[in-house]
């Protein structure tokens, strides 16, 4: 019925200019990127995935704190999985790996700014070219999502975790965000906007996120949640 109102083309249709082979070829290079990410990530066990900004200096407040909590939770059990960069993602596998934990980092190869940490087990840095097979695995097998202060990476990677979450595409599993203040704005923003202005959340939305600016408060609530759950890879 509705191809009778459709336009006759008056213009030209745009084409790739790449060939279709490169396409074909890329797809093995991702296949092969996620079968050396499970396979890996399979023999490492339950981690906790630490986000932040990669320039953060060590001597920074949120540095510190990321570090404290990555130790804090080795004693726990858990390994640490970070991208494996400088800035916060160091600090949370330094603190795993002064501990004597499982420190695991997610390295992304880029043209410019990120080399891999020093503090990343040998045997637990694994290499990516794409940033979409790297996001699965970071997401795979964290049980629990710490959101740092950061910037769009950050962002990207927290809102994907709550949407994944909310439309039941992984197990609910806990989302922090560390640095109250840092995130005051955000959360305003998400209430007053997104959720009273625009009805785009439920309320029970917010409920997927628990804020504060305590290490020690980072570990009861995972621990908490824990008592009740399984811990399994989230899909």
């Amino acid at each position: 019925m509705a191809e009778k109102y459709r336009r006759k083309k008056l213009f030209k249709v745009k084409d790739w200019t790449e060939l279709s082979a490169q396409s074909s070829w890329r797809m093995f290079k991702i296949m092969a990127e996620f079968v050396d990410g499970f396979e890996n990530m399979d023999k490492i066990g339950p981690c906790v995935s630490i986000y932040g900004s990669a320039r953060t200096k060590p001597d920074h407040k949120y540095y510190k704190l990321s570090e404290l909590i990555a130790s804090k939770l080795v004693h726990e059990g858990f390994g640490i999985i970070t991208g494996g960069g400088p800035g916060i993602m160091e600090a949370g596998n330094k603190g795993a790996f002064k501990e004597g934990g499982k420190s695991v980092g997610l390295n992304i190869e880029l043209p410019y700014e990120q080399n891999h940490n020093p503090y990343i087990d040998r045997d637990k840095l694994i290499n990516f070219k794409y940033f979409f097979v790297r996001k699965v695995m970071l997401v795979k097998y964290a049980q629990a999502f710490i959101f740092m202060p950061g910037g769009f990476g950050t962002l990207d990677e927290m809102f994907e975790a709550l949407t994944l979450i909310q439309t039941h595409k992984i197990e609910r599993v806990p989302v922090i965000l560390v640095g109250k203040t840092y995130w005051k704005g955000l959360m305003a923003w998400v209430k007053e906007t997104m959720l009273h202005k625009e009805n785009n959340i439920s309320e029970e939305d917010l409920d997927l996120l628990f804020i504060t600016d305590d290490a020690e408060e980072v570990v009861k609530h995972i621990n908490a949640f824990y008592a009740t759950s399984q811990l399994r890879p989230n899909f």
